[in-house]
């Protein structure tokens, strides 16, 4: 069984008990004795189940598990507990979605075969997402219908996005939802005229007060379809800017989603990047130009700059490519970034 499982508990006793086990049922067993360790597991590693003691020192397994719900959340979660706790349960089922609660000690039998049951469920878990995939990338290329000069932009904005968030070694889930939010950050544009998208001159102000629109109206359609907060976020914020001055809210700097504010750095560079109604596309120079005047304005200042040191040179319809080796110094760059968002 390809599966791996994660069982937390901060008794090296308890891990060992658990680990031999699982081993001899054939299962992929990795064990964590804190909260903390199991998160940082999760940043490098699917998890199919994890079963997590409750009372640990530090962060505890309620709190440990209601960290997963955004970060992994198709790992199939079950949570022990020295006694019976009926609030614990109640919370821990009802706003964690945890799939089971155990006592400790436990018995064998009931566990492995919780373990079993969370394996199978979390199989069907990653069917439903397979098939969610396609379905919202079909939306996405549904909604690019409606503006034909941009096509193929949603696609685009999510490998410029992931270029980022690749060096700043956002865990798999998180990407995968930025993706998500990239491909439909302009789902609003639903409801917006062809007349409107489809225009050859700049924007009179009252169209433009209709298409600042969109971003509220996509959020609205994401959460209708229980899409994640993080994609959500997405389409709710890409126009923010980072000074404040943009839509819907107005809000500024860190206030604005990080995936937000990734998504907006990818889709502004490829829009400048690509022909429009009423305009000619950029060179990928005055496109650098551009984004390096929107630093600290429009666009946040550090994943401008990271951004740019990864991409140098995009040719029509391929993806970008790095420069010979930027990683060393893109990584450096992100590591300040990801101590000042801390």
């Amino acid at each position: 069984m390809s599966d791996t499982i994660l069982f937390v508990d901060d008794s090296k006793v308890v891990l060992a008990t658990a680990k031999d086990l699982f081993l001899e049922e054939g299962i992929q067993i990795l064990t964590a004795d804190s909260a903390m360790e199991a998160l940082e597991i999760f940043q490098r590693q699917d998890i199919a189940v994890v079963v997590s003691d409750n009372c640990m020192p530090g962060i505890s397994g309620l709190d440990f598990l209601a960290r997963l719900k955004e970060l992994a959340p198709e790992t199939v979660k079950i949570l022990m507990t020295g006694h019976a706790d009926l609030p614990s349960a109640l919370e821990a089922i009802n706003k964690i979605g945890v799939y089971r609660f155990l006592v400790k000690p436990w018995k064998d039998e009931e566990l492995v075969e919780a373990v079993l049951e969370g394996i199978r469920h979390h199989h069907l878990l990653d069917s439903l997402r397979k098939e969610k995939e396609d379905v919202l990338c079909s939306l996405a290329q549904a909604i690019e219908l409606k503006d034909p000069s941009t096509r193929g932009h949603c696609d685009r904005v999510a490998i410029f996005a992931l270029l980022i968030a690749d060096v700043l070694q956002l865990s798999k889930n998180v990407k995968r939802e930025i993706q998500y939010g990239s491909w439909l950050h302009d789902c609003g544009k639903i409801g917006i005229s062809e007349a409107i998208l489809n225009g050859s001159q700049q924007l009179s102000e009252e169209e433009y007060v209709v298409m600042q629109q969109h971003s509220g109206w996509g959020a609205d359609v994401a959460a209708k379809a229980n899409l994640s907060q993080m994609v959500r976020n997405i389409i709710h914020y890409h126009h923010e800017k980072y000074d404040g001055s943009g839509y819907p809210t107005g809000i500024s700097g860190s206030e604005i989603p990080l995936e937000a504010r990734i998504v907006a750095v990818a889709d502004v560079y490829d829009a400048l990047m690509t022909d429009r109604p009423y305009r000619k596309k950029h060179t990928h120079e005055e496109t650098v130009a551009i984004l390096k005047s929107m630093q600290g304005s429009a666009l946040d200042p550090e994943l401008v700059e990271l951004f740019l040191s990864l991409v140098t040179v995009v040719k029509p319809d391929t993806d970008p490519l790095p420069d010979t080796d930027p990683l060393p110094a893109a990584a450096a760059k992100a590591t300040d970034f990801i101590q000042s968002e801390e």
